[in-house]
């Protein structure tokens, strides 16, 4: 290399040089704002550099040659440019993605754990219960036939409320491992209610509750969905209402539809939710700070782990549908959205 191309080097790279300065300074402003500003910094430092290089060994003359390399640089700009901005998006959305992501599952395991504590604790008081009646039973420490026949009777509502648990918590593990095969065919919506109606009568007459639909079409709003799935998620919805509803109380069950989707209501006499609490009535193990539990009346339906209508959500999102609550009336109001069925489809049965 000669001596002239040799200082032609270094004033190309003393004139580059401030250019990566200023353009590593830029990005470290830009560190904590748009990603995709930081590409478009990062495409065109070096660019910038290069062509300030080449323009101060030249002398500051317009040669050819430097016309030649001014259409390279502005050509490779208009090409990196619009690519650099395209990753920074990408590569924003996706950090973005993982950053809720790892939010989702800090919430999940959270969830989790509060479940987990919740369901050890409900677990234990019916199991101690069991056990407690059974050897006073057995060791004929309770002996009339009037006190051995209630021992019987709450023995079997403790069981019916274990049951109720682990179905609860197998549901949910099939929610969450994405393992529901849903079956979706066209379904009546006021075949659903009668059959979750039906279920819950004996329940809601022991709690001093009336359970009532709404009178509408016979036929319903008909949609495409799970006939069991469905059932079970407006039974947990009834379930909650009764629960919640004083004696002399009513539940009520309204169905519709309109150019948008078939929805369901049911509105209960609680009392309402607080306004703090509205938006976390569907989440794990929730139960609320103002939750009337009547698991202690006779008859009542037993309290679950707080799963029922986290259930709900997740089986009425699996078909593509939405819930929600809020405060109506005299109680809450839960509302339930589901894509209607085409037309031309007839109903089909509701299984048992």
């Amino acid at each position: 290399m000669s001596e002239h191309d040799w200082r032609a080097a270094m004033l190309g790279l003393a004139c580059s040089l401030p250019v990566a300065l200023i353009g590593a300074l830029l990005l470290r402003r830009l560190r904590s704002r748009s990603l995709t500003l930081s590409m478009v910094v990062i495409t065109l430092i070096p660019l910038i550099a290069l062509i300030a290089g080449v323009v101060v060994t030249s002398g500051f003359m317009l040669t050819k040659e430097l016309r030649s390399g001014a259409v390279v640089w502005i050509v490779v700009t208009l090409v990196c440019v619009p690519t650099a901005i395209l990753l920074g998006r990408s590569l924003a959305r996706q950090s973005v993605w993982e950053r809720e992501a790892r939010d989702r599952e800090r919430t999940a395991e959270r969830a989790r754990r509060e479940l987990v504590a919740w369901v050890s604790h409900d677990l234990r008081t019916p199991l101690a219960g069991i056990r407690a009646m059974s050897e006073a039973l057995e060791d004929r420490v309770v002996h009339e036939p009037v006190d051995v026949a209630a021992y019987a009777r709450q023995i079997r509502r403790e069981s019916l409320r274990l049951s109720a648990m682990v179905d609860d918590l197998f549901e949910m593990s099939r929610i969450h491992a994405g393992a529901l095969n849903l079956s979706l065919r066209p379904v009546s919506m006021s075949e659903v209610v009668r059959e979750a109606v039906a279920s819950m009568h004996p329940t809601a007459a022991a709690g001093g509750v009336e359970v009532r639909i709404r009178p509408g079409d016979p036929v319903g709003p008909i949609v495409l969905g799970g006939g069991n799935e469905l059932v079970r998620v407006v039974r947990n919805l009834l379930g909650n209402a009764v629960r919640h509803t004083p004696r002399l109380g009513e539940v009520v069950v309204s169905t519709g539809a309109d150019q948008q989707a078939a929805w369901l209501r049911v509105d209960d006499g609680c009392g309402g939710i607080p306004e703090p609490e509205l938006s976390s009535v569907f989440d794990l193990a929730y139960r609320g700070s103002a939750a009337r539990d009547t698991a202690g009346d006779e008859g009542a339906e037993p309290a679950g782990a707080g799963l029922g209508l986290a259930i709900a959500r997740g089986l009425v999102e699996a078909h593509h549908g939405q819930i929600g609550v809020a405060n109506h009336g005299p109680g809450c109001r839960f509302e339930i959205r589901l894509p209607l069925a085409p037309r031309s489809a007839p109903a089909t049965a509701v299984s048992h």
